[in-house]
């Protein structure tokens, strides 16, 4: 059974920062195209960044040089630390996983993150 469990969530002040942690099972982590998603209240659910088998990663305009995804392929978990955090960044974050060349994948439960003074 495939489990991504995300952790790392809360509240921080605006310009603060925090990383968020998906522990990967059940799949071979080293396999899969890593993603965070978010959701903000009221907006659709939208990219964050990726981080590819082959060691690519690519981020929403919004987010670059704020956000830096890693990925520890030895301990199966994927890493998004968010620094400069802003008030509109408040959302609910989700880890996604994909395989390689497939349509196959899996979702997060999603943590929250709540930028506020």
């Amino acid at each position: 059974q495939v489990q991504l469990v995300e952790s790392g969530g809360g509240l921080v002040q605006p310009g603060g920062s925090l990383r968020l942690s998906c522990a990967a099972s059940g799949l071979t982590f080293s396999m899969y195209d890593m993603s965070w998603y978010r959701r903000a209240p009221g907006k659709e659910r939208e990219l964050v960044g990726i981080f590819t088998t082959g060691g690519v990663t690519n981020y929403a305009d919004s987010m670059k040089g704020r956000f830096t995804i890693s990925r520890d392929n030895a301990k199966n978990t994927v890493y998004l630390q968010m620094n400069s955090l802003k008030p509109e960044d408040t959302a609910v974050y989700y880890c996604h996983a994909r395989l390689y060349l497939s349509s196959l994948a899996y979702w997060g439960q999603g943590t929250q993150v709540t930028v506020s003074s």
